[in-house]
């Protein structure tokens, strides 16, 4: 699922620029992806897209800190915890971003959800809103990945 939705980030600019999704399914289907994957991607895209497409205009900006309970720090793993943390306090995640991202990553029913695929999760999110990471955040998303020893802060 996750080819397809780096490959759908690769290809198309912008979510509107994808076609219906009877047409893209076909589309992915021609460039060699499993029907299987394709159905699970459209889903989960589908799911995303009504999770960001609510209207945030009546939400309060949060100042406040997010507790993750211990079902969520054991299905989303410490490292994943700690880059939704890191985004948020870098303004690049806002409060309701970061509670799109949890329940996003939660749907995976993936236990650890890899920080590869968290990463993937935000940027598709940015996507599908229409809003581009900057330079940095977008090497940090999607650069480096789990098998590369961490950068410490100081």
């Amino acid at each position: 699922m996750f080819d397809i939705l780096v490959y759908l980030y690769e290809t198309y600019y912008r979510p509107d620029a994808c076609p219906e999704p009877a047409a893209l399914a076909r589309k992915l289907s021609a460039v060699g992806f499993d029907e299987v994957e394709i159905s699970e991607a459209l889903v989960w895209l589908t799911d995303l897209a009504e999770m960001a497409g609510a209207d945030t205009a009546d939400q309060v900006h949060s100042t406040g800190t997010r507790f993750y309970v211990q079902q969520e720090v054991d299905a989303l793993g410490a490292d994943a915890v700690g880059f939704i943390q890191f985004l948020e306090s870098a303004g690049v995640l806002s409060a309701a971003q970061r509670e799109i991202v949890i329940e996003r990553a939660l749907a995976l029913e993936e236990s650890p959800v890899g920080l590869g695929k968290l990463k993937i999760i935000v940027l598709m999110l940015l996507w599908s809103q229409g809003k581009e990471p900057d330079a940095l955040m977008f090497d940090d998303l999607f650069g480096a990945d789990e098998e590369q020893t961490p950068r410490l802060l100081h």
